[in-house]
């Protein structure tokens, strides 16, 4: 927690990282960021608030910074919007839009919005040591912002209680306000009711269970129908670790079950194993417990994920924090560091007999009256075999991200591998390998160009896939940055942050082991 204020300016950039900024994810201009907060739809624009340093590039001073776009792709920022002082920090928290002017702070015809958000209390706060929940509200649709005169609104006299996620709930006994938090180190996700956002009562608490051996942070909930039935509805638990998620360090995983307006029960599915079971010793990143739990995200750098409020035709979109707590500041980025997922809009289906999540990108406009952005192919294949050979995809393009779509039948192939951001003589790049013995899915990044500023960073992460009638589908969207991979429809989904040298741009595709058959296979370029 940072006890002053720091303002010192970050450095100049060094030279070179520049070429790092991604084309289609958010980054701040010229400081620090992590977990996305407030997120809503107000007035035809997507709200991104987020963690934020405003006067340097490492953790510290936690205010909210504020960014806006219309397609979730194209980002302009603007001034903090809810700055830290001698008193608080500004944590992590929702934003929701009060229709029914249930906090008096706006009108009915035209409706605050109001931030629910954790106040972290310094040492010149008579509230010091503490964690609470605090409001602020705009009623210049989100530009400007006030704090309540009458804050914190709920305290447990706790130094960490935190993350408040505040929705509408309309259950048999009429409407009222929900805040889904965490007791992030009992593990506990508390759940509180109000009916005007500034007086809350106790319902219950969920937890601990599934991975349990880090502090559990930025917690989500919210329904969905399971194949778009609207007679067989499931509630989304989303709840953050850090450490103990499954490829190590931060990541986010979920519960589906029911909630009755008051508790939360999750179905036997979506318990992996008695409370407990993944913080024991073996249970390491990448272990057979961890295993068992359910993912938002395999990779190491997804993180804090939540979803946003008030969004257009009932669709549920989230947004995580593209990074890792084991080494976040100290990204070979400067003066800005860090930067978001892409938006990705979640359903859910049934596997198996279970409930689960789907994730797919936002990489097209949702309705919001702009243009869609300009998406430019250069490949497109017929179907055609691949056998014990390589082809080259197109090479990446500065200044744009890549789509690759493909659809491949292993057949005998042993291995399939797609080289990203690789060396011409094809020792370095970022590996994505399909293994058709294990069945998994393999992201190697040690040789994928800047790895040595923090020693857990060059890493393999792997996530379990299993092949739907013989066919592998994949949609990787690589970045500047970052590689984002949707498995099997968004089944899986696979997160990692590369800092490829600047003249490793070659793309390839290989079959070992046997011929496979390419049944799609296009590349475009988004910018």
């Amino acid at each position: 927690m940072s006890s002053r204020l720091d303002t010192a300016r970050p450095k100049t950039a060094p030279a070179g990282t520049s070429r790092f900024r991604p084309a289609i994810h958010f980054t701040a201009q010229d400081t620090w960021l992590n977990d996305p907060n407030g997120l809503v739809f107000h007035d035809g624009l997507y709200h991104l608030f987020f963690q934020n340093n405003p006067y340097g590039n490492v953790w510290g001073n936690m205010s909210w910074g504020h960014a806006t776009s219309r397609d979730l792709l194209h980002w302009t920022e603007h001034p903090v919007a809810i700055a830290c002082d001698e008193t608080e920090d500004i944590f992590s928290g929702s934003v929701v839009v009060d229709h029914g002017n249930t906090s008096g702070f706006g009108t009915a015809d035209a409706p605050a919005l109001v931030a629910i958000y954790t106040s972290a209390y310094k040492a010149a706060s008579e509230h010091s040591g503490t964690q609470a929940q605090s409001l602020a509200y705009s009623t210049d649709a989100g530009m400007t912002w006030r704090k309540y005169e009458g804050n914190p609104v709920l305290t447990r006299d706790s130094a960490n209680f935190r993350d408040p996620k505040v929705f509408r709930y309309q259950g048999d006994q009429g409407a009222c306000w929900v805040m889904v938090a965490v007791e992030a180190q009992h593990q506990k996700v508390v759940f509180y009711r109000s009916e005007d956002l500034k007086s809350w009562d106790f319902l219950s608490d969920f937890g601990p269970a599934n991975a349990d051996a880090g502090e559990w942070e930025c917690p989500d909930l919210f329904p969905l129908a399971v194949d778009g039935e609207p007679d067989n509805i499931k509630w989304v638990l989303i709840v953050n670790i850090n450490p103990g998620a499954v490829a190590g360090g931060s990541g986010g995983q979920y519960f589906i079950g029911h909630f009755d307006g008051a508790r939360f029960l999750p179905d036997a599915g979506s318990l992996a194993a008695p409370a407990g079971l993944a913080s024991l010793p073996d249970a390491k990143a990448g272990s057979a417990a961890l295993q068992q739990c359910l993912w938002l995200d395999w990779g190491r750098d997804c993180y804090a994920s939540v979803s946003f409020s008030n969004a257009p035709d009932d669709r549920r979109i989230i947004i995580g924090w593209m990074n890792n707590w084991d080494y976040a500041n100290e990204l070979p980025t400067s003066p800005w560091r860090s930067s978001m997922t892409l938006a990705r809009e979640v359903r859910l289906i049934a596997v198996n007999g279970s409930a689960r999540l789907i994730q797919q990108p936002v990489l097209a406009d949702l309705g919001a009256g702009e243009e869609l952005p300009t998406a430019k192919d250069h490949m497109n294949t017929d179907t055609y075999e691949l056998r014990n050979s390589a082809v080259r995809l197109p090479d990446a393009v500065p200044g744009s991200a890549q789509i690759i779509e493909a659809e491949i039948l292993p057949g005998n192939a042993e291995r399939l591998d797609f080289r990203l951001f690789g060396s011409s003589d094809g020792s370095r790049g970022t590996l994505l390998s399909y293994n058709t013995a294990s069945a998994q899915l393999i992201l190697d990044r040690r040789q994928s160009g800047d790895t040595c500023f923090h020693a857990k960073f060059a890493s393999v992460e792997s996530a379990p896939v299993d092949l739907e009638n013989g066919v592998l589908k994949l949609l990787i969207v690589v970045d500047h940055c970052s590689v984002e991979v949707f498995v099997q429809g968004g089944k899986v989904v696979l997160t990692d942050l590369i800092f490829p040298e600047t003249e490793n741009q070659e793309n390839w595709l290989s079959a070992e082991g046997g011929p496979a058959t390419i049944l799609k296979l296009a590349v475009s370029t988004l910018t």
